[in-house]
């Protein structure tokens, strides 16, 4: 893996090992950029995130890192937010670091990706589940605050799967989020899930990669009809 970016630290709680091994296993692994993104501080849910008290000494860690491995490997600094209106904090909006990672993992201050709160499902309609956390990804995006979308389809991640088109709950959100020009990260940690495999699905990779190519099309002042009788003469 040549860029890496999510990657969390033990002030999160649920990772282990010190920075530096984390830094020599990328560079044994041949990864080229490698990014410490750990949990911010939010006055919410602060068991499995640093404290705002501990943002300086994580900053430090990871840039002596970034010094001391600078001609193996590019180290890159890095909050991943939940995004929670009400509790996000300008000190992290707003910390000096290389980019933001906007996550999803509330719905109405339910963290339904933690194992503790699983019951809660049986209580919630699916499909008003799904909308309201890619409304959420929506919201996430028009803030303007972020960089890159975190496991885009995380809601997934029990196997709890909606009865309406996936992609048509996700429509607004993935707009919202080719507008704002975010990178959408591949993540694999939904194999250790019961869903079982990446986040986001090869489903929503098919609709994010129409969505760019149109925009392309849209550059090239070329619509979609016209490419289409090019494409087939």
């Amino acid at each position: 893996m040549i860029v890496d970016l999510h990657n969390h630290t033990p002030l999160c709680n649920h990772a282990e090992g010190e920075i530096f091994k984390y830094v020599e296993k990328a560079i044994e692994s041949g990864t080229k950029y490698f990014g410490f993104s750990d949990h911010a501080p939010m006055d919410f849910d602060p068991k499995y995130r640093m404290s705002f008290t501990q943002m300086q000494g994580y900053e430090k860690a990871v840039l002596e890192a970034k010094e001391k491995y600078k001609d193996s490997i590019e180290i890159l600094l890095a909050y991943e937010v939940d995004f929670l209106e009400g509790h996000m904090d300008k000190r992290v909006l707003n910390a000096d670091v290389d980019y933001l990672i906007g996550s999803v993992h509330f719905i109405d201050e339910w963290g339904f990706d933690n194992p503790e709160f699983i019951g809660h499902y049986e209580h919630e309609d699916i499909d008003v589940i799904w909308q309201k956390y890619f409304d959420a990804i929506e919201a996430m995006a028009r803030s303007g605050h972020f960089d890159i979308v975190g496991h885009l389809d995380l809601i997934k991640v029990f196997k709890y799967m909606p009865k309406k088109d996936i992609n048509l709950i996700a429509k607004n959100a993935l707009e919202a989020i080719k507008k704002a020009d975010m990178v959408i990260e591949l993540n694999v940690a939904g194999f250790r899930k019961p869903v079982a495999e990446a986040y986001p699905s090869v489903s929503l990779l098919n609709k994010l990669l129409s969505l760019i190519f149109l925009l392309l099309l849209a550059q090239m002042h070329i619509s979609q009809s016209k490419y289409l009788s090019l494409v087939t003469r």
